[in-house]
């Protein structure tokens, strides 16, 4: 399994040092983002910050996040002109798009009307900057596009799949149901566990997600034994927005523990 890292299970690193820490877990890559209340890149040029990655042999596995991409606007272009930039000057892969989550746009006929709009706009940018563009649909009752399957289908139809992935989430994967996603249209993973056994489903949110690990709800390694079976082959991402995730000591340890915990079920499945 290829395992990767996403900026927010580790936010309180500078960047070298979140860079130190995926290299010595052995991660192939980073996701780096601009919503942590701080510079992107803790303000280091862009150009230097996929420099740095790369010495220590690590990829820039995308930038995060356009927000409401799907309300599309002279804000959203600017924003996705500004991270495209920034991604390109690092040598990142992809940028991350966000879809409206405050429970407006998500009507049938509009949500799919809205993504289409959208993605007319941004597809030639990341095609002439050479990276692709990760729609992530959000399992939350107030987000506007919930089914992977759906937004592959536009995607499909506008002839943009060679400029336009989906991230899978488990996460929401799990809130949206577990509706399938072809392993063929999907950028990248992110996974996280949720433990606590006093909340609802649809109570869920970020701040539950933690570590995969024994006890998990969600059902990840199911999910990641069943997304390998049909043939995904990228990686696994590290998102977790719990703050007692957040706030480890010693995230190596943490972190390494549940990488073997993933790796011994997921082969236990397999065999």
């Amino acid at each position: 399994m290829k395992f990767g890292l996403n900026q927010v299970t580790a936010p309180v690193l500078a960047y070298p040092e979140f860079l130190d820490l995926a290299a010595e877990l052995g991660c192939v890559g980073v996701e780096l983002r601009n919503d942590l209340g701080r510079l992107l890149f803790d303000g280091i040029e862009a150009a230097q910050a996929g420099d740095m990655a790369r010495a220590r042999g690590l990829r820039i596995l995308g930038l995060s996040e356009v927000p409401q991409f799907n309300d599309w606007g002279l804000e959203a272009e600017a924003r996705t002109r500004a991270l495209i930039g920034a991604a390109r000057d690092a040598g990142a892969e992809t940028i991350s798009l966000i879809p409206r989550n405050d429970g407006l746009g998500g009507a049938n006929g509009e949500r799919q009307a809205n993504l289409r709009i959208a993605l007319k706009a941004i597809c030639p940018l990341v095609r002439e900057a050479g990276l692709r563009a990760l729609v992530e649909p959000l399992g939350f009752a107030s987000s506007s596009l919930c089914d992977g399957r759906e937004v592959a289908e536009v995607v499909e139809t506008l002839g943009m799949i060679d400029c336009v992935s989906l991230v899978y989430d488990t996460f929401h994967a799990a809130l949206a149901g577990g509706a399938p996603m072809a392993a063929d249209r999907i950028g990248i993973v992110h996974i996280s566990g949720v433990t606590d056994p006093g909340v609802g489903l649809a109570e869920m949110q970020d701040g539950h997600r933690v570590l995969v690990a024994d006890g998990d709800r969600l059902g990840n390694t199911d999910q990641i034994a069943a997304l390998l079976a049909d043939g995904y082959d990228g990686v696994f991402s590290f998102e977790c927005f719990s703050p007692e995730v957040q706030r480890l000591e010693n995230p190596a340890d943490a972190l390494r523990q549940s990488m073997e915990f993933i790796t011994s079920r997921v082969m236990a499945k397999a065999a």
